[in-house]
């Protein structure tokens, strides 16, 4: 620990000379030169509280106020860019040219982007980039989206986007996995804030961990994308983007779930306030969430589908901007969680029949400079994250007093990155990015009842260059990425190439090519042990086992218009990746007790579809989103992955058709309504024996899991607001009705909506 200790003193030691050469560190020198002004709808003409105000290229920036208006002071002399910007308007930016001692006032009139056409991401190249115009195409999960589904955390609201699917894997403890394209929760890279700090470990439960309370957004990035990112972003990329303070304000929420109808409810208190300085110089944004569920039994056999949980969740991110053009952001989250599944869970662990059992800590946090040259033709970014985890476990039964562990994670991640700005490059202008990024994890996991210890650290060293050719019509993204993996013997190189064409405004085609691999280490699924007929299953990984490479390419079309009041969008992406020396499991017997499963390398895989996307807004009055993705997901063999059960070249859990939608309806400016829902096709699954004789491979059913929420607000007092909520999730109850009982049950067995039909009510003061 010392080692990253002195590295992040070190770090901040090399900033302090650069932010001491800055003319102005911590505040404006006083020049009187002001903008002033108002924002207004353009089709209501009310003025618009909250909107971005910002001067582009520095560290400038307000939002209006609750009467619409802004001012900015004491700004610097020259010529610049203002922009006014918000979620769901279009963004616009005029030039300015601002002179000692006078005043101007910039006046704007926005309209509404119902559809996000001009919503800016950072996943595409790590650099604020309007969507429209990025390399690769990038979905975003906002606010909104999490609060029209009713959806407290990240493992819920992911559910609502094209070719993204997450499935719960385990009957007794819940552990989840998202998958993107089919593929598996480790082939999708999960960041937080563009920083890599979600490891091995943090992806058994992580999913379910994260409070939608402090998250702004989630850019979800499909295919391999920019080189920017891990070459382990083989299915795509999820970036967490925590909130950021813009303006004083406060909220305090709390939602009561009775799940099934039944006793089982599952109660989430969250809370937040932002705080920002009079000059916008410096802000602090505080987030908290308290959640307890109920373990939930729905076949009334004493054992549980839905594990009880206890967690506590606190953090911050703040800002100090230290010149015009540099700012320094810090970010800390603390999780505590405990939950249990299996049967008699008022007892100790080892007196169940029974019993999944896990106790988390994790403190998390990154530190980041930017800087910005006032030319506009130099970026730099210096950044350093860690996480640590500590894990306390039983994974046992029949009483199995051996079956406790203990777990820890220390993950780190330092790096830097460099953006210069041509005015033309070769034939137009261009962004060349060039980085290095060193990742270190160091993993114990001591399993004494079981002999099981594992020691594992992974050091990556990285180094990425990438060059973008841009336009309003074109894009051309060529690049790569090299790693050198501790547990590879062999630097490995990824090229990266993407093509964006806009023969229109309204129209995006893009062409993307990349290459990934993974290396032959633990991942979650290790790190999770499967109660299964009784006795417990765990993974092993063969002695010659190799890392798996591939390659993917894509195809989309983004088409946008407007018919009148209304803005429609659709999407139609078409994807392929092939994978070489495939990771599978099969079962290889029992040792001591305990069914082992061994990773090795299978003959390969591919997996290709098509994924569709619509979307219409009619003003504010009423919005849809949908989408579906076909897909088939094979083995170029058949693999084995049973004694007793043939070999299959359909890969498991892989439905070949799947989608979503959500509606909002607001009639009256107060009330809200909203439908959502998830599909899934029929999939292979494999159950195992135990509750039944032998091994087999399940085609399940589809499923059509739909929720219905309804929302008013009142005005309490001034810019004080209270929301009062209600609904039902789930509403059919599509939900899985042959689990496994008792104590030989296999605890994968588990497929379909991750809750049966539940009832929900909520309140939320704000202001």
């Amino acid at each position: 620990m010392k080692k990253y200790i002195f590295f992040l003193v070190g770090l901040c030691c090399a900033l302090l000379p650069a932010m001491a050469d800055q003319p102005e560190q911590l505040e404006l020198k006083a020049s009187d030169a002001n903008i002033i002004g108002h924002v207004l709808d353009k089709k209501t003409g009310e003025h618009l509280s909250y909107i971005t105000i910002a001067l582009k290229g520095t560290t400038i920036g307000t939002v209006t106020d609750a009467t619409g208006h802004y001012f900015l002071k004491n700004l610097p002399e020259g010529n610049f860019v203002l922009e006014a910007s918000s979620v769901g308007y279009k963004t616009i930016s005029r030039n300015v040219s601002l002179r000692k001692g006078k005043t101007l006032e910039e006046n704007f009139e926005l309209e509404e982007d119902a559809v996000a056409l001009d919503g800016v991401v950072v996943s595409a190249n790590r650099s604020v980039t309007k969507r429209r115009l990025a390399p690769t195409l990038v979905n975003v999960v906002d606010m909104k989206m999490f609060e029209n589904t009713n959806s407290p955390t990240l493992s819920q609201g992911l559910n609502f986007q094209p070719g993204v699917r997450v499935e719960t894997n385990c009957q007794n403890c819940g552990f989840q996995q998202v998958r993107i394209n089919g593929l598996d929760g480790p082939y999708t890279q999960i960041l937080i804030d563009s920083r890599p700090i979600f490891s091995a470990l943090s992806g058994v439960y992580g999913l379910e961990q994260i409070p939608a309370n402090m998250i702004e957004r989630v850019e979800v990035m499909r295919g391999g994308g920019s080189a920017l990112f891990g070459s382990s972003a083989i299915a795509g990329t999820i970036n967490i983007i925590t909130k950021e303070p813009l303006r004083n304000s406060g909220q305090l929420a709390h939602t009561l779930t009775s799940i099934g109808g039944s006793s089982s409810f599952d109660n989430n208190t969250s809370l937040n306030a932002s705080l920002v300085t009079d000059n916008h110089r410096a802000g602090l944004y505080v987030f908290g969430q308290n959640r307890h569920r109920d373990a939930y039994d729905h076949d009334g056999d004493g054992y549980s589908e839905m594990p009880k949980l206890k967690n506590q969740t606190v953090g911050f991110r703040s800002f100090l901007k230290t010149s015009t053009y540099s700012k320094l952001t810090f970010e800390y989250h603390h999780l505590q969680e405990f939950r249990r599944g299996g049967n008699l869970l008022n007892r100790p662990p080892h007196e169940a029949d029974i019993a999944e059992q896990i106790q988390h800590s994790i403190n998390g946090g990154g530190l980041k400079f930017d800087y910005f040259a006032p030319n506009e033709k130099h970026r730099l970014t210096v950044y350093t994250s860690a996480q640590h985890t500590d894990r306390d476990s039983y994974y046992g039964s029949k009483k199995d007093q051996n079956a406790y562990g203990k777990t820890t994670d220390l993950t780190f991640i330092g790096g830097s990155q460099y953006v210069y700005s041509f005015g033309k490059c070769l034939f137009m202008p261009a962004d060349l990015t060039a980085g290095l990024e060193y990742n270190r994890d160091n993993l114990k996991d001591d399993m004494w009842g079981y002999n099981r210890y594992t020691k594992q650290t992974v050091n990556i060293g990285s180094a990425f260059l990438q060059n973008e050719w841009k336009n309003e019509k074109w894009s051309i993204l060529l690049g790569g990425r090299l790693d050198k993996h501790n547990l590879i013997n062999h630097v490995i190189f990824s090229p990266r190439a993407n093509l964006r064409f806009n023969p229109s405004e309204d129209i995006n085609l893009r062409l993307s090519y990349s290459s990934g691999f993974r290396a032959p280490q633990a991942f979650d699924e290790d790190l999770h042990i499967e109660n299964v007929g009784g006795t417990v299953s765990m993974i092993e990984r063969a002695k010659n086992l190799k890392e798996e490479k591939s390659q993917s390419f894509s195809a989309s079309a983004d088409m946008y218009h407007r018919f009148g009041a209304f803005q429609v969008n659709f999407l139609v992406e078409g994807f392929y990746t092939r994978l070489s020396d495939v990771f599978v499991l099969e079962n290889i017997g029992e040792r001591d007790g305990i069914l082992i499963k061994e990773r090795r390398n299978g003959s390969g895989a591919k997996v290709l579809g098509l994924s569709m996307e619509g979307k219409m807004a009619y003003l504010s009055l009423f919005q849809l989103q949908a989408g579906v993705t076909l897909q088939q997901s094979r083995y170029d063999e058949p693999e084995k992955w049973s004694e007793t059960a043939p070999a299959e070249k359909k890969i498991f859990r892989t439905p070949n058709t799947y989608g979503y939608f959500t509606a909002t309806y607001t009639p009256i400016k107060p009330l809200s309504l909203s439908l959502s829902g998830t599909y899934t096709g029929s999939m292979l699954v494999q159950h195992m024996a135990g509750y039944i004789d032998k091994d087999v491979a399940v085609n399940t059913r589809d499923f059509f899991d739909m929720g219905v929420k309804v929302a008013y607000d009142f005005k309490l007092y001034k810019s004080v607001d209270l929301q009062l909520s209600a609904g039902v999730q789930n509403v059919f109850n599509a939900y899985q009705n042959d689990f496994d009982q008792g104590v030989e049950r296999d605890s994968g067995y588990i497929y379909g909506p991750a809750a049966p039909r539940s009832y929900f009510a909520g309140i939320k003061i704000s202001y």
